[in-house]
């Protein structure tokens, strides 16, 4: 899925909202619980986007109680619970509007592109 390792920002994205996209696109998927969310993100993100674990704990708190993300714990035979994230209808809703933005700003950049392949692209190195 990933052509290269290589990380155009140096936070792997031009803006922090993205992590909250991933996020919500993976839960959307399948429900799961932080480490495995984010082995997810590292992967989707190639390798791009690393959180530490304190991080991910704190950003699934704050979407949870702004009602993007519900909760409920797990048991697991032989080791502790464990809480498993699921995204809300606010939170799809959520994903919706923000995947819609991102449609339309790549559409831009498509443009943007062109423009520059067109014009300032020959020969530059």
């Amino acid at each position: 899925m990933c052509g290269s390792n290589h990380c155009c920002y140096r936070h792997g994205y031009p803006e922090r909202g993205w992590i909250q996209f991933l996020i919500l696109r993976v839960l959307y998927e399948k429900p799961m619980h932080g480490y495995q969310l984010l082995e997810e993100i590292e992967e989707k993100s190639c390798g791009c986007h690393k959180l530490e674990s304190g991080s991910i704990y704190t950003l699934l708190r704050r979407m949870e109680e702004r009602g993007l993300l519900e909760s409920r714990w797990e048991k697991v035979e032989g080791g502790p619970e464990r809480r498993v994230y699921t995204v809300t209808k606010n939170g799809v809703e959520a994903l919706r509007r923000g995947l819609s933005s991102i449609v339309k700003r790549k559409l831009l950049f498509d443009d943007l592109t062109r423009f520059y392949e067109e014009h300032f692209g020959k020969g530059e190195k």
